[in-house]
């Protein structure tokens, strides 16, 4: 008996287990791109404040822009959560 076919005999055994695991991990790593547009907001906002204390006279506008920014960065995390539940819940 070859490897292979001794493989496929094996592999119905571990199938569920191995696409749990793959869903997991596809899961991760859509929870991952939401860490780090979470750690774009915190970017955004450190330099729109660097840019209020430099330049006072143009806070207002540079509030606007962060906040839009900001909601931008935001949406991206949200897709990705609503990405990693599809992955969880349907599959």
């Amino acid at each position: 008996m070859g490897f292979f076919n001794m493989l496929a005999t094996i592999m119905p055994v571990f199938a569920d287990a191995s696409q749990t695991g793959l869903i997991a991990i596809g899961a991760a790593i859509a929870v991952c791109c939401g860490t780090f547009s979470a750690v774009g907001e915190a970017l955004v906002c450190c330099h729109a404040i660097d840019g209020m204390v430099r330049n006072p006279e143009q806070a207002g506008k540079l509030r606007s822009t962060m906040i839009l920014a900001v909601a931008l960065c935001e949406s991206t995390a949200i897709y990705a959560f609503v990405t990693a539940i599809l992955i969880l819940f349907t599959l």
